[in-house]
């Protein structure tokens, strides 16, 4: 390292969020970046720990030591060269990811890591800003064809790897724009779209074909992409969400976390939305159900909409708020997660289920909830009682944050005939296949939701998988 010893002079210096006030009135990116400077003095602070714990943390395997070292020389370049040696998307990890490598720095047991996702997306910036990075189109084509069904990280992902190894890539996403659940399900104050745009404008510059508004198993079916490619890759995500039934889940002003947070970036980008269909929660009482990154985000852009107020219940317990002896260090810890929306204002209560919607004339008016409580046996198993004890919580609308339990099966999965593992994933074998001939799944559709970085990271395996199969 070329200070070794600079974690000792200097302290960990986050970038930190615009103040709330001015925040909260607009879908500006939240968090702030820090100068040059200030940026090289960061990554001097990664030390000479001997094993990398953080590359240990990463899916993606980034090289951390490495690049940090290389911006903490001013060698721009280099940094941002090495960091795509593994990751085709760093301007997006280093704004969304949680930052498995951060928890398992060495200098996290004194409670201050290396801001390295900072530092991920600072090095990025400079690349875009600099034209250092520039699209790599092959040199020449294997004539070989392969269809990417799904535009999130994992697809595009896969798209890049398949086209720079010289196939011919078709990227098919049923929405109106590429991206996935970045550019439809992610706020734009944590990931503005001009990001994802200009990543966008790269792969295509590579010569990668977009079929937008096209839904593979609706619009044009699986049989005929089957004709008409070598290999399918199937990135369509994680998009069935996880429901509840309580009585009263009929009622107006109910809805799914995802139907609301999509809506407002088509409202943002200027998709059409039907008057009538539209969600808001302009002078309501929101509440949010899931206590995950979803319904922070749910509460973000409520706050944002104008809601009186907005509170978010979670049936688990409240995690720790500094260390939990149960997920000990270098494993990412298990431990009370504040974001930058809860900050704007919002209550936030666990260990409470949902146990009826009432409401008047079909209108949701409120939510009955009931504390539960968490014990252990002796095989350490969590198990939930409920106490008795409920309670009744105002609300005009309700976000259901609940996650997603595998990918959407009707249309292109069931026509295909894939199989099915016993969470309704579709089942890959180590190299990526599925049960059908040149069928492969990759990203969320094949492991069930999980984070950005790991989808990257499994795009770019099944990407590799594809190319030793057809590059025969």
């Amino acid at each position: 390292m070329g200070n070794p010893k600079a974690f000792i002079s200097i302290l960990r210096k986050d970038a930190g969020y615009r103040p709330v006030f001015e925040r909260v009135s607009d879908f500006g990116e939240v968090e702030q970046t820090l100068n040059r400077e200030d940026r090289k003095l960061q990554a001097s602070r990664c030390m000479d720990c001997g094993i990398p714990f953080c590359h240990w943390g990463c899916p993606l395997g980034n090289k951390m030591p490495e690049w940090q070292d290389l911006i903490y020389k001013g060698q721009w370049k280099e940094a941002i060269d090495n960091l795509h040696e593994t990751n085709n998307f760093p301007d997006f990890t280093g704004r969304i990811c949680p930052a498995p490598c951060e928890k398992s720095c060495v200098l996290a047991l004194h409670d201050a890591p290396v801001t390295i996702r900072e530092n991920e997306a600072a090095v990025t910036e400079v690349g875009f800003i600099e034209g250092l990075i520039k699209a790599h189109p092959p040199k020449t084509r294997t004539g070989k064809k392969v269809a990417i069904i799904g535009s999130g990280p994992a697809g595009l992902a896969a798209a890049q790897q398949l086209n720079r190894r010289g196939h011919n890539v078709t990227i098919f996403e049923k929405d109106n724009t590429l991206g996935g659940l970045m550019r439809y399900g992610i706020p734009n104050f944590k990931l503005n779209k001009n990001v994802i745009d200009r990543r966008l404008d790269q792969l295509k510059e590579e010569g990668i074909i977009f079929k937008p508004n096209t839904e593979v198993g609706k619009d044009i079916m699986g049989k005929e992409i089957m004709k008409s490619f070598d290999a399918v890759c199937l990135a369509i995500g994680a998009g069935h969400p996880r429901n509840i039934t309580p009585e009263g889940r009929d009622l107006k002003g109910i809805y799914f976390a995802m139907d609301f947070l999509s809506q407002q970036n088509q409202l943002i980008m200027g998709e059409t939305v039907a008057p009538e269909a539209i969600i808001s929660a302009k002078d309501k009482h929101v509440l949010v159900i899931g206590g995950g990154d979803t319904g922070s985000d749910c509460v973000g852009t409520s706050i944002r909409q104008g809601a009186l107020k907005v509170t978010q219940i979670e049936i688990l317990p409240q995690p720790p708020v500094d260390k939990n002896p149960d997920t000990p260090w270098p494993y990412y810890p298990t431990i009370l997660k504040t974001s930058s929306s809860h900050l704007e204002g919002c209550i936030r209560k666990w260990s409470l289920n949902t146990n009826q919607f009432i409401g008047k004339d079909g209108q949701l008016t409120e939510v009955l909830v009931e504390e539960v409580e968490w014990t252990k046996d002796e095989a350490g198993r969590w198990n939930m009682k409920p106490t008795g004890k409920t309670d009744i919580i105002k609300a005009d609308l309700v976000f259901l944050a609940l996650g997603f339990i595998h990918p959407v099966h009707e249309g292109l999965v069931t026509e295909l005939g894939l199989e099915l593992d016993g969470r309704g994933n579709v089942i890959a074998n180590k190299d990526g296949k599925s049960n059908v001939a040149k069928v492969f799944a990759t990203g969320d559709a094949a492991i069930g939701a999980s984070l950005v970085v790991r989808a990257i990271a499994l795009g770019r395996k099944t990407a590799e998988d594809i190319h030793k199969t057809i590059n025969v």
